[in-house]
């Protein structure tokens, strides 16, 4: 079963002649890097918590406790929840323009909106987690003169230990920007 969040840029490995591939089309929000090893190892054990929280649904509902297999029910279902979104944080562009995904919320900004692209040195959290540390930092300057917070760093879940990694994906979200955002007159 094709998973095309887990792809980069949505292309599956199939040689299904008949399929659209997702790099042909221009119009779908596609990541145009692969998720790093520390977002899916998180999302992992929170899938491998779930089906274990799952079990002890299924043991509660056995012993007839109807309420608290469905409070287990419900607790399970939103740690799967949790981990899908887990991998769904991150870069995502489009030909309309370039989405941030967060873990709670997400910001499309439209090619139009974004003046500039680039990358700096500055501080930037570890992991997402409140502590910071010296590092890159991919960030877009919009028209109202608002940054938004960094679109990629080179600490996150997806780039920790993988500077090429983040130097590619920061290219690729430059060469989005380049081939879709107008040209200042």
């Amino acid at each position: 079963m094709p998973l095309p969040f887990l792809t980069a840029d949505g292309v599956s490995d199939t040689d299904d002649d008949d399929a659209v591939l997702a790099h042909v089309d221009h119009d779908r929000w596609r990541r145009p890097y692969r998720p790093g090893p520390w977002r899916v190892a998180i999302s992992a054990v929170l899938l491998l918590l779930s089906a274990f929280m799952l079990l002890a649904t299924m043991i509660v509902a056995f012993a007839g406790a109807w309420a608290g297999a469905g409070v287990c029910l419900l607790a399970a279902l939103s740690v799967v929840g949790a981990a899908l979104r887990m991998l769904q944080v991150g870069v995502w562009v489009s030909r309309a323009g370039l989405r941030r995904v967060g873990f709670l919320g997400s910001r499309t900004l439209a090619w139009s909106e974004i003046v500039e692209l680039r990358t700096v040195q500055q501080p930037v959290r570890w992991l997402g987690l409140p502590r910071t540390v010296q590092g890159q930092a991919l960030t877009a300057t919009v028209r109202d003169g608002a940054e938004p917070p960094a679109l990629l760093t080179d600490h996150s879940a997806d780039f920790l230990s993988r500077s090429e990694a983040f130097d590619r994906a920061a290219d690729m979200v430059g060469a989005w920007s380049e081939e879709y955002r107008p040209v200042a007159v």
